[in-house]
């Protein structure tokens, strides 16, 4: 055992846990430490570096899940064999040459504004790994045992709370139903309702749930929209038995429905006791203008409104824990339908959930996200100024990306791979569109700030400024 040749960037931005783990990663995967090898104990690692032992803890812990490490018992941890990633042909003393497929792959994009990426650089590991061992270290063998359909009971009661007083979501315990991830959920809701609905949508709209809805036989109708959302008369014109909205911030165009438009659907669907609204509520916590506002299921007074909604903004896409609340009327139905489903969450993770929300983690947590976000927010907007004669910017208001609309006749085509050409990533708002074309023509691009310091989205944006020769 020897020591590792490790430097860390204290005031970088990246975790330091992760920068011990792409150190050691590093080093095992250019054959500087081999298989068999011992590592340092974490109290030692912690001590040289000059770092907490929770922090190399955390590092040890990705490099066993991914195979690199194997932790043995009072012995420490040591170096896997990594068959199939070594050419074992080229050794030449202790070095080896690493095959990767990063060859094949483009040079790494110096600016990646992606609108669907969020910032974990200040997510809580210490904190849930705590919670983890100690849901473990409780002995509870009822962690192991088949639980509820519908997800534990102890999580359904925490969320119910949490989405009244946040949400204004009027539900009870039974008609939440606890997913591994939105498609599952509205897998499962088609179940419930019936796979011959004609489902309209926003158009353009989040097409991954347009994919989803036409892989279980739905029908799919495009609905136009305007700076309010879906355009009631079209969506009666459609035909539509449903519709899938996000009323709280729409994906992409990013506006927030007023209170007239969202009057104007549920009195579209107290017309039919058959209609239905979807409301996906993926990433409502975050509003940077005005009072967030209330769901649309918590206005609902006809039992319309099937409420979706999802961890994965909010504290990290890993979770993949999403919630669904059916009204009164359908929950017979998903028992007829659904109810031998077995939940798709561990109940591991439903518990490790249910004490970070209740214990107040979460709160702390989003409230300090929503700092953060709202200062590269006001940065983006800061440095969007400069586009203004060029380019309209919306969906400032909420959520993690905003819209440039381009006033020159530009294609997105063109905007796109001109930014690439300068290695900055930005992405067109054509592929977003159910029915393949925006009627307009009009360039658009999202660019979102989630995943990028303050010094990048500055950096990016005067990047961008030249590629685009604003």
């Amino acid at each position: 055992m020897r020591e590792l040749p490790l430097s860390l960037q204290l005031d970088g931005d990246e975790p330091l846990y992760i920068q011990i783990y792409r150190g050691i990663r590093d080093e095992i995967m250019n054959g500087a430490i081999l298989t068999g090898e011992k590592l340092p104990s974490a109290r030692n690692l912690a001590a040289s570096l000059q770092v907490s032992r929770t922090t190399v803890d955390e590092a040890y812990s990705q490099l066993v899940s991914e195979g690199y490490v194997e932790s043995q018992e009072k012995k420490g941890y040591f170096v896997c064999g990594l068959d199939g990633i070594y050419d074992v042909s080229s050794r030449s003393g202790n070095k080896v040459t690493y095959i990767t497929e990063s060859k094949a792959i483009p040079k790494e994009w110096l600016f990646d504004f992606s609108p669907m990426a969020t910032d974990m650089s200040e997510f809580p590991y210490a904190t849930w790994k705590k919670i983890m061992r100690g849901i473990m270290v409780d002995d509870r063998n009822s962690m192991f045992m088949m639980g509820s359909s519908q997800g534990d009971l102890e999580l359904r009661n925490t969320l119910c709370r949490y989405l009244h007083g946040s949400r204004g979501v009027r539900c009870r315990p039974e008609q939440l139903i606890i997913g591994a991830g939105n498609d599952y959920l509205l897998f499962l809701l088609s179940r419930i309702i019936g796979q011959d609905r004609n489902i309209a949508m926003e158009n353009p709209s989040y097409i991954r749930a347009c994919r989803m809805f036409r892989s279980i036989g739905c029908k799919v109708t495009p609905v136009d929209i305007d700076q309010n959302g879906i355009i009631t008369q079209y969506l009666r014109e459609s035909l539509a038995d449903t519709v899938y909205l996000m009323p709280a911030h729409q994906f992409p165009m990013g506006f927030v429905m007023p209170a007239s438009r969202r009057a104007e659907l549920l009195k579209w669907a107290s017309e039919d006791d058959s209609r239905y609204i979807i409301e996906d509520d993926y990433d409502s916590e975050f509003r940077y203008k005005g009072r967030p506002v209330p769901s649309l299921q918590g206005t609902d007074r006809f039992g319309s409104v099937i409420y979706i909604g999802t961890f994965s903004k909010s504290i990290a896409p890993a979770i993949r824990i999403s919630y669904m609340v059916l009204p009164e009327s359908l929950m017979e139905r998903y028992k007829e339908r659904c109810g031998f489903y077995s939940s798709t969450v561990s109940r591991i993770d439903q518990a490790i959930l249910n004490e970070f929300i209740s214990a107040g983690y979460f709160e702390r947590y989003l409230n300090k996200m929503r700092k953060k976000y709202k200062m590269k927010h006001d940065e983006m907007q800061r440095g969007l100024r400069a586009f203004t004669n060029e380019f309209s910017v919306s969906g400032e208001n909420a959520g993690l990306h905003m819209i440039l609309t381009d006033r020159t006749g530009r294609s997105e085509e063109e905007l796109v791979e001109s930014a690439r050409a300068k290695g900055i990533r930005v992405y067109g708002n054509k592929d977003n569109y159910i029915s393949g074309q925006p009627k307009d023509d009009i360039a658009r691009i999202l660019l979102g700030y989630a995943p990028l310091s303050l010094t990048d989205i500055d950096k990016g944006l005067k990047s961008l400024q030249g590629a685009w020769k604003i």
